[in-house]
């Protein structure tokens, strides 16, 4: 067994089947095909159920599938810590991230990673929801995942350092029915029309709560993806409540923010498997605790 046959092994998993792994990989299939039969008697088990043309993860490929991803990341750290004692920074860190923390902190932690560790790339993969995030990182997908939930998270085996809290805000059109830098109460959106996220989310539980006060409040949208929400709003249609995350952006984008009284909070936190990091993983989380120690001396009003 050796590392290409991992490497291999993991590329038809995540490409769905032989052929698309090879394309990938830029090898013949038959070589790919050659090597798998090759770490399967090694190993003695079947990786994969051939169907057709097609293939299914074995039961046995399951249960070596986050070993296989542990034993590649630790020789990419290895290689990087090798890489480090002659001078030379590179490689990757795969981070999981949810919607609104990958605008905020997630923004600022790549700017300031950028700057300090030019040659290494980070690498954000989509998340949408704490348990999502949890289980990129237990199964070795990524080395970090970043979260928000309505209270602080907590996952058997997995290190949380907590980074900040959000308190939701409402953004409107600048030309729309408030002020930027006004303070809200939730009875103040009544007879607005509010753009939502779909039902499971803090967000989507706030604003149930404003519509259900009634004062005809009505929800005129829901979207899945919340990128969605800000170019909505810039058409006018509605009004949305957000974490504070979307706060910069928003404004940018020549919209109008305003405070929340009172607000729940979007629980911010970078989780990792600490026994798994790469060097450049290790580096990003150092900085996360860095910004996390800021922002707590000096707390968002």
């Amino acid at each position: 067994m050796d590392a290409r046959q991992l490497q291999y092994f993991l590329a038809i998993v995540e490409h769905g089947g032989f052929s698309k792994a090879a394309a990938a990989l830029h090898v013949a299939q038959p070589s790919l095909s050659q090597a798998m039969a090759n770490l399967e008697a090694d190993l003695g088990v079947s990786l994969f159920h051939r169907m057709g043309r097609g293939v299914v993860l074995s039961e046995a490929g399951a249960e070596l599938l986050e070993p296989s991803r542990r034993v590649l990341r630790d020789l990419a750290a290895v290689r990087e810590r090798a890489a480090a004692l002659t001078g030379l920074g590179s490689g990757t860190v795969e981070v999981a991230t949810m919607p609104s923390p990958g605008i905020e902190p997630m923004a600022t932690l790549i700017h300031r990673f950028a700057q300090l560790h030019p040659d290494v790339t980070i690498s954000t993969r989509a998340a949408f929801t704490p348990e999502e995030t949890v289980e990129l990182v237990r199964s070795g997908a990524c080395e970090l995942g970043l979260l928000g939930a309505d209270k602080p998270v907590a996952a058997p085996g997995i290190d949380m350092l907590p980074v900040e809290e959000q308190p939701f805000v409402v953004v409107g059109a600048a030309d729309g029915p408030f002020a930027d830098g006004a303070v809200l109460h939730p009875q103040d959106l009544a007879g607005h029309k509010l753009i939502a996220s779909r039902t499971g989310s803090l967000m989507r539980s706030i604003v149930d709560d404003i519509t259900a006060r009634g004062g005809d409040t009505e929800i005129v949208a829901v979207v899945d993806h919340r990128t969605s929400i800000l170019p909505l709003v810039l058409t006018g249609l509605g009004v949305a409540v957000l974490p504070a995350a979307w706060t910069r952006l928003a404004r940018r984008c020549g919209l109008a923010v305003a405070s929340l009284v009172p607000t729940a909070h979007l629980h911010v936190a970078m989780i990792s498997l600490p026994a798994h990091l790469t060097p450049g993983a290790r580096a990003f989380l150092e900085l996360t605790r860095s910004l996390a120690e800021r922002r707590a001396r000096t707390p968002s009003t």
